[in-house]
């Protein structure tokens, strides 16, 4: 048992960079490593992936908040580009939710690993993301991209557990915002998301809910990951302005491929 706390709290503080550098939230580094954690207990059986990505969904929301507040205090949140979102993307987030309480933990699995590897083809294949020309004035979101747009990733965002960086920060790249600038916005994007999901999880009847659980969401995981991630986000949000836009555009690329390859060997 001390092993997998000393995993979780590991990759809780891998948690809090991925936070604050890429706007995760959490999500990509928490849902594999807490259905790995579970699978190797054996614990929740065919619900493991449904208990990762609701604890992935509590932890986004303390994560999303703490790291947003910093970056707001660091002037790196724009509200033209913040806002028209953050409506649309919680009512897709409630939607969303609900549908992946439905859907078999092994489906769920393959919709998680698929979409990394859409993003990550487009990311690479488009222009726009790994480099942007410098703006003084990037372009504004349009009124489709703001409603249907924000309804889309509040959908895959919270059916998913993963908070919706991998579609807001792309879009907000193409708008020629730098990367420092896109992950920002994209921590606090990620709150209506993550609060829908937990909500619905934590209120979800489970078959039966495990000790320490409150619906799917299991409460010491979540813990321990917090534990790791809160102390990193402080620390690790005096630098990421330092970090230069293409190697940060590069490293938020290969993190998602590395989760990828991680999936796949779990048994995606």
């Amino acid at each position: 048992m001390l092993t997998f706390l000393s995993t979780l709290l590991f990759f809780g503080c891998l948690t809090g960079v991925t936070t604050v550098l890429f706007g995760f939230g959490g999500g990509f580094v928490t849902v594999p490593v807490v259905y790995g954690v579970l699978a190797a207990t054996a614990r929740q059986g065919a619900d493991a992936m449904h208990v990762a990505v609701a604890t992935s969904a509590a932890v986004m929301v303390v994560n999303a908040v703490a790291a947003a507040l910093v970056q707001w205090r660091e002037s790196r949140l724009r509200r033209a580009y913040v806002w028209p979102l953050a409506a649309s993307i919680a009512v897709g987030a409630g939607a969303g939710s609900f549908a992946a309480a439905l859907i078999g933990g092994t489906v769920l699995r393959l919709l998680f690993a698929a979409y990394l590897l859409v993003t990550i083809t487009d990311s690479l294949l488009r222009k726009g993301f790994l480099s942007v020309a410098h703006r003084t004035h990037p372009k504004p979101l349009g009124r489709g991209t703001t409603t249907l747009g924000g309804i889309g990733i509040g959908l895959v965002a919270a059916g998913l557990g993963v908070g919706g960086s991998v579609m807001t920060v792309p879009l907000l790249r193409r708008r020629g915002l730098p990367m420092a600038e896109a992950t920002a916005m994209a921590n606090l994007l990620s709150v209506p998301v993550a609060v829908a999901g937990t909500l619905v999880y934590a209120l979800a009847p489970t078959t039966p809910a495990g000790a320490g659980q409150l619906g799917y969401v299991d409460l010491t995981a979540g813990a321990v990951l917090l534990l790791g991630s809160l102390p990193t986000i402080a620390v690790v949000s005096r630098v990421t302005g330092r970090v230069p836009d293409r190697v940060h555009s590069v490293a938020y690329l290969v993190l998602l491929m590395v989760v990828l390859i991680v999936m796949v060997a779990m048994g995606v």
